[in-house]
C-alpha cells in the first residue's frame, strides 16, 4: 500500500489580540528546548508568522489523523508558551503586514520577487504519496491534472484578505498564483520530459533553484513522492485526512490506467487555469468544472465524481467507508471557508472568527 504523509503550515496568533504575530523563531527554539526533542517535526516558513509541520510516512489513515492532531498540539503549547496560539487558516482573517524570515534564501526571495514575497502569508497543505519511480511518478501528474481544482475546492479555507472579504473562497490560491511557476503543468509524457522542464526552468534565473518549481503537483526533489500542493490548509484535521486519503486513491488510480495503456486527458492549460480560478472562487457553494467534460457542474456532483473516479483504490486500500463518512460531513457542514462566513455572520467579528478557529484547529 502506498505511504501518505502530510505537510500542514499554521498560523501562529497573538493569544489576546488573535492578531498574527511574528514568533516562529521563538517557537522553533522552545521545540529545541523540549526534552521530548521533535525538531525534526518543525520549521519555519518564509515567513515569521507561520510554522510548518511534517508527518511521517503512513499507510494506516488512522495513524495519519494521530499524528496530524498530535503536531498541531505541539505547535499549540510551544505557542502557548509564548503568549500565542496555532491557527489552520491558509490566510489571516485581520489584518496583518507579514514579516519575512531570515538566511540568505529568504533575503534572495525578497530582494527578487518584491511585493509578491512580502504578501506571501498563505498556509497550504501538501500530501505526499509514494510512487515507484520517477517514471511512475510523471505518468501520475500527467492523469491527476484535471483533479486538482476539486480538491482546492475541498480544502477551501481563505475567504478573508486584510480585513475583508475576498469573495473568494481559497484567496490563498489567488495570492499563490503570483509565483511565476505556481499553478497547473502540460502533459509531459515521460520522467525525461518532466526533468529537462524543471532544470530550463531554473537555468532561466528567475527561479532560484528546484524547490521553487511550484506546480500544483510535482515530483518532490526530496523524497520518492508525488507532491500534491494545490490545497489550502484545511480548518478541520477531518478534512485533511480526507484530501489525504483521495489523493492515495488519485496517484493508485492514475498508476494503474497508466500500467494498462490508457493515455491521460490533453485538457490544455488555458482550461485547467479556468478550473482552477473556478475552484478558488467558488470553493463548495456553486458549480465547479467537470474535469470529465471540463464544463460547468453543480460542486457535489463534481466532487462525488472524484470519489467515484477513485472508489477501486479506496476499496482496496480499505477507506470507502471513511471516506464516504467524512465527505458527507464535509459536505454538510462545508469546507473552511464556509464555516469562517458562517462564524463571521453568527459573531459579526473578525477576531471572533481567528479565536473560534483557533479552538477549531485541534479538531
Amino acid at each position: 500500500m502506498r505511504s501518505v504523509g502530510v505537510e500542514e503550515e499554521l498560523l501562529l496568533v497573538d493569544s489576546g489580540t488573535w492578531q498574527p504575530c511574528a514568533l516562529s523563531t521563538a517557537v522553533l527554539a522552545a521545540v529545541s528546548r523540549d526534552p521530548q526533542g521533535n525538531e525534526d517535526v518543525f520549521e519555519s516558513e518564509l515567513q515569521r508568522q507561520q510554522l510548518e509541520f511534517a508527518t511521517r510516512p503512513q499507510t494506516d489513515m488512522g495513524d495519519l489523523r494521530e499524528e496530524i492532531v498530535r503536531w498541531r498540539g505541539e505547535a499549540a503549547r510551544h505557542a502557548e508558551g509564548l503568549g500565542a496560539s496555532v491557527a489552520a487558516l491558509a490566510t489571516s482573517p485581520l489584518e496583518v503586514s507579514p514579516t519575512i524570515g531570515s538566511g540568505e534564501r529568504y533575503e534572495w526571495l525578497k530582494e527578487h520577487f518584491g511585493l509578491t514575497a512580502h504578501e506571501q502569508l498563505t498556509s497550504g497543505c501538501h500530501v505526499h504519496v509514494s510512487v515507484e519511480s520517477d517514471e511512475e511518478g510523471v505518468a501520475v501528474l500527467d492523469r491527476v491534472r484535471p483533479w486538482l481544482p476539486v480538491l482546492l475546492a475541498m480544502s477551501a479555507n481563505s475567504p478573508y484578505w486584510q480585513g475583508e472579504d475576498s469573495g473568494y473562497a481559497s484567496y490563498r490560491n489567488r495570492v499563490w498564483g503570483r509565483w511565476p511557476s505556481a499553478g497547473p503543468v502540460e502533459v509531459f509524457g515521460s520522467a525525461d520530459r518532466y526533468h529537462e522542464q524543471v532544470a530550463d526552468m531554473v537555468a532561466s534565473g528567475v527561479l532560484k533553484d528546484e524547490g521553487m518549481v511550484y506546480f500544483d503537483a510535482r515530483l518532490s526533489h526530496t523524497y520518492p513522492t508525488v507532491e500534491v500542493r494545490v490545497a489550502d490548509v484545511c480548518l478541520d484535521p477531518s478534512t485533511t485526512v480526507l484530501l489525504a486519503t483521495l489523493v492515495r486513491g488519485l496517484v493508485e488510480t492514475a498508476a494503474r490506467r497508466w500500467r494498462d495503456g490508457e493515455p491521460p486527458a490533453r485538457h490544455g492549460l488555458a482550461l485547467l487555469r479556468l478550473a482552477t480560478w473556478r475552484a478558488a472562487r467558488s470553493g463548495l457553494a456553486d458549480e465547479l468544472i467537470h474535469p470529465a467534460t471540463m464544463r460547468p457542474a453543480p460542486a457535489e456532483a463534481v466532487v462525488r465524481a472524484l470519489f467515484d473516479h477513485v472508489r477501486d483504490a479506496l476499496e482496496d486500500s480499505g477507506d470507502v467507508l471513511p471516506a464516504q463518512e467524512a465527505l458527507a460531513a464535509l459536505l454538510k457542514g462545508g469546507n473552511g471557508a464556509q464555516v469562517q462566513r458562517e462564524l463571521l455572520h453568527r459573531t459579526g467579528s473578525l477576531t471572533d472568527v481567528v479565536a473560534e478557529c483557533v479552538a477549531r484547529t485541534r479538531g
